[in-house]
């Protein structure tokens, strides 16, 4: 399920016409408090870019491909937006297409097009997480408890299938990044972007499974430990010896693992090791017409890959900006909706964070 491997836009221009917002307005819709009100056109663009009319979350990239992470993500961002009907198409095509499991979890890719779209059963457990997170948030925004009783059905089958005994520390868990795959009887393989730990705690209080909390608790301190000799990589394996490379996996640092500091800043983490890690990287590169790295090797630092995508330059900007203290605005770019999905989405990502968690990073 190392399924993301994404081609590099190199050039892309900032461009919020698009969303009927231009030049410093765009950068202002940031600085007030409701972005659903403020910030309406750019969700307006990212809809009518990325989502369909049926609710189906589109990755271009991914030759017109659908996740259960994108019906997550998209999930998550109309509740943001107070867009219930958006929220209900992504909720209906997501429960028609992808919930046919049988056990509250959804199957992870949708293939447009094919006799069977969808070949493969497994979960992701990043998708489901969000999904439910979307509908935890939905229930309440929308007062319609049943999201919530969908929510807590998602939230227990993570907690049966996707939390396991650490081999390193079994009073450790670890979140798994499928129901099946990633345990061997040696080692478990292991994906540090697939930690949310602000969206495990909310959505642990709202349904009661509180494995999810203590899931986010143990994976901060292993992202600790990873931050320790440099940024966090894509993957990683556990064993009774500690963490390590993990074979026929990405041990980059890359398109998998840069959510990870971006996560942590989102759930007011800004000063985890983790995040430091890709300050330091960001700081060199957080600046007009300067690619970001989207890759680079761990240990020795060296970018094997960078982007001029707006959305890899927000993430940037903003972990560079909560990273430090004492920073007063962030060089976060315009959005732009010509942008692949995946950096439009993180982008999205970024602004709820500098709008909601870190406000001096709204840019300026």
């Amino acid at each position: 399920m190392n399924r993301r491997h994404f081609l590099t836009l190199m050039g892309a221009t900032p461009a919020f016409a698009a969303a009927g917002v231009t030049g410093a307005s765009a950068q202002g819709l940031l600085a007030t408090g409701n972005l659903a009100e403020t910030a309406r056109p750019v969700w307006e663009a990212w809809k009518s870019s990325y989502l369909q009319s049926d609710g189906r979350v589109v990755d271009g990239l991914q030759h017109n491909a659908s996740h259960s992470e994108g019906q997550g993500y998209g999930a998550v961002l109309a509740t943001e937006f107070d867009d219930h009907d958006a929220f209900r198409r992504i909720f209906d095509w997501t429960e028609a297409r992808l919930s046919v499991r049988g056990d509250g979890l959804l199957a992870w890719r949708y293939l447009p097009g094919e006799s069977n779209p969808v070949p493969d059963a497994n979960n992701a457990s990043d998708g489901d997480l969000f999904y439910a997170w979307a509908l935890v948030r939905a229930a309440r925004k929308f007062n319609n408890q049943s999201y919530l009783t969908r929510a807590i059905r998602t939230a227990r089958a993570l907690s049966e299938t996707c939390i396991v005994p650490s081999l390193s520390n079994p009073g450790e868990s670890l979140f798994l990044p499928a129901a099946q795959g990633f345990v061997h009887e040696d080692r478990i393989v292991f994906n540090p972007s697939y930690v949310m730990p602000l969206a495990m705690r909310e959505v642990a209080a709202a349904t009661g499974v509180t494995d999810l909390a203590l899931t986010a608790q143990n994976a901060e301190a292993l992202l600790l430990r990873l931050a320790q000799n440099g940024p966090v990589p894509d993957w990683v394996q556990v064993t009774a010896n500690g963490i390590g490379t993990a074979p026929d996996f990405s041990a980059n640092a890359g398109y998998e693992a840069m959510r990870v500091p971006l996560y942590l800043v989102w759930s007011g983490l800004n000063r985890h090791p983790a995040v430091s890690q890709m300050q330091r990287v960001y700081d060199r590169t957080v600046q007009a017409g300067v690619p970001v790295p989207t890759i680079l090797e761990p240990t020795s630092g060296v970018v094997l890959e960078a982007s001029n995508d707006p959305g890899y330059r927000a993430l940037a900007a903003l972990v560079s900006c909560a990273g430090s203290a004492g920073q007063v605005g962030s060089l976060m770019p315009p959005f732009d909706p010509t942008q692949p999905y995946y950096p439009a989405t993180l982008q999205m990502f970024a602004m709820i964070a500098a709008n909601q968690v870190t406000p001096e990073c709204v840019p300026i």
